[in-house]
């Protein structure tokens, strides 16, 4: 629920929580449409909402954004059949896992018996066994590697499980995504998060992410999934309760446990999918139904974002998820610097299997159309002198007055079990100065968590950008997508206008590492490392650096996307929309609601 276009208004106040909102809208579009059509029980389509809005002139018409909200909306009709197809797909599913899981316990105790029942025969069957024991390990070649007597028990057991069970119930057929690329500001996410806001209610399983944000999740969960991974190999000796309560003596027990730990391991031989399936799809509680993933802004910046995604995305695919991505570049121009060719190229032939490619095609940048229609920019003051310096004190001020003035230090949690120092806060309302920001090593994680802590943040003393300062360039272009991605309001005290914040691409490309690090811990780390080196994931493999490429072209993308968003976070219906949008005012609501119903049950009693 992200971002869009925001048209003409002649409201000038900022954010107050004097007059808060009467209802949490039900938003895909961010402020600038009819709320009562969103929060009805069936909010519509994204072509109905995209004539509307053409029709109150808040859009200009672009025939390009209108077949795009066309294909979303054939898509959204495939997605009602495919819902309820899904919800009995997952239902013969269940009842097929739990039949086989019980038929497999079954074949497991029969084998223990097997073994048990030898006990009892008499000293000369046994000897003749142990004969043949020893004749047949005679007979066993050398280079048999370990654990092939286990695989080959597991393949058998399969193979009478699906005898006995039958096959995997087959899923139905998937209606294809869609993946929308185009310029900077030519409507890619407004038509994304329309779609998006028209699920609900009909898709049971939704997410959306920015890159940044999924990038940084999926390391988050693969270290999780891999630290489990190292407790669950320390702790051998442990029996699944089931075992631990049959009627057998310890050598059997230890013997199904060490079976069922085999299986387990052929389950987790990639962790990637099994960061999609407990990331992404999360359906352990109930996963009926399809599910529908909408990826922001797909980007293949290293060597871990193809593997990544290949692996996380194929995942999906396979199980029937829907995607509808946005990104600058077309899927099979998304590597140009030609990293992990045979890994990219898989991922370039599942999006086209299972996602229709649309362009927007038009060469216009809404945001600064929509900025010239709109009333003067008053967040963001330049250059930085007396008079503007005075001008943002001010709204400082007033805005830290609206939300009680006290104004205090905070520390505030990130990722990875980190915290980040927030010198001014009030009440969801943060200062900060560019260099405590962008001149020291944060990352994307970092400005996530300033994001999702504050509504209002001030930041001053911004310098133009250049050469000289490439690597803070590249980290403020990052602090602004997740500040934009969170719907917050932002005031900046600059040294120049927007349109010439970003100089020096000239001279050449403005990039950092840092730009797109994804911090975590150690083991972390070095997880991340075994992925870059090997493309693909393990637990061994010697440390390598990280490298990360980046064309200027994709840097000019970059550049472009900011100056277009900074213009947008402007305009007063992106700073009316903040109420509505922004998680800590979400959060404000869900209170507000759980102690209206606390009040209401008390009333009844």
């Amino acid at each position: 629920m992200r971002r869009v276009f925001y048209l003409f208004s002649h409201s000038k106040k900022l954010i107050s929580p004097t007059n808060p909102a009467s209802k949490l809208r039900c938003i895909a579009l961010r402020s600038f449409c009819d709320h009562s059509l969103l929060c009805s029980q069936n909010p519509p389509g994204p072509l109905v909402q995209y004539k509307n809005l053409v029709e109150q002139g808040k859009l200009k018409h672009d025939p390009y954004q209108e077949g795009v909200a066309s294909e979303l909306e054939n898509l959204l009709a495939r997605l009602k059949k495919y819902e309820k197809d899904m919800e009995e797909y997952h239902i013969k599913l269940s009842d097929w896992e739990k039949s086989r899981e019980s038929e497999r316990r079954k074949l497991l105790v029969e084998e223990v018996e097997q073994q048990q029942q030898h006990k009892d025969e008499d000293w000369w069957k046994r000897l003749n066994n142990k004969l043949a024991d020893r004749w047949s390990s005679r007979k066993k070649p050398e280079n048999m590697e370990p654990g092939v007597g286990k695989w080959v028990s597991y393949v058998k057991r399969e193979k009478k499980l699906d005898s006995l069970v039958g096959r995997r119930p087959t899923a139905p057929p998937a209606p294809k995504g869609l993946y929308i690329y185009g310029n900077v500001g030519t409507g890619k996410t407004m038509l994304m998060d329309m779609f998006y806001g028209a699920t609900e209610g009909i898709v049971k399983h939704r997410r959306r992410y920015h890159f940044h944000e999924a990038m940084l999740r999926i390391n988050e969960h693969m270290h999780k999934i891999w630290k489990a991974q190292m407790e669950e190999k320390s702790l051998q000796s442990s029996i699944a309760s089931w075992i631990t309560n049959l009627p057998f003596d310890t050598k059997a027990k230890e013997w199904l446990a060490a079976e069922e730990r085999y299986k387990q391991e052929m389950q987790m031989k990639n962790i990637l999918p099994a960061v999609a399936d407990e990331f992404f799809l999360n359906q352990e509680e109930d996963r009926k139904g399809a599910s529908v993933l909408c990826f922001d802004e797909i980007q293949t910046v290293d060597v871990f974002a193809i593997v990544a995604l290949s692996g996380i995305l194929s995942r999906l695919l396979s199980s029937g998820t829907i995607i509808v991505a946005t990104s600058n570049r077309a899927p099979k121009d998304l590597n140009e610097a030609g990293m992990q060719r045979e890994i990219f190229q898989k991922l370039v032939s599942k999006l086209e299997q299972h996602c229709e490619n649309v362009l927007v095609g038009s060469e216009v940048d809404y945001r600064q159309f929509i900025a010239q229609r709109s009333v003067n920019q008053v967040h963001y003051f330049w250059p930085n002198e007396p008079e503007a310096v005075n001008t943002f004190e001010k709204k400082w001020h007033d805005v830290t007055g609206r939300f009680g003035g006290r104004i205090i230090s905070k520390t505030i949690s990130v990722m990875f079990g980190r915290t980040l120092e927030v010198p001014e806060s009030c009440e969801g309302v943060a200062r900060f100065t560019f260099e405590y920001l962008c001149g020291r090593p944060l990352g994307a994680a970092d400005y996530i968590a300033v994001a999702e802590n504050y509504h209002t943040v001030f930041i001053a003393d911004i310098p133009v950008m250049s050469m000289r300062i490439r690597d803070k360039a590249r980290r403020f272009i990052t602090l602004i997508d997740e500040l934009y991605n969170h719907h917050c309001c932002l005031c900046c005290l600059a040294s120049s206008s927007i349109d010439e914040l970003f100089q020096g691409t000239e001279d050449g490309t403005l990039f950092d590492l840092e730009s797109f690090q994804f911090e975590t811990e150690t083991e972390g780390a070095k997880l991340r490392r075994n992925v870059l080196a090997e493309g693909n994931v393990g637990s061994g493999g010697s440390p390598v650096g990280i490298t990360s490429i980046l064309s200027g072209q994709e840097e000019m993308f970059a550049f472009h996307r900011a100056v277009s968003r900074l213009v947008e976070m402007q305009t007063p219906l992106y700073l009316d929309g903040v109420r509505n949008v922004h998680p800590y005012f979400q959060r404000q609501h869900r209170k507000s609601q759980k102690f209206s119903g606390s009040l209401l049950s008390q009333a009844s009693i």
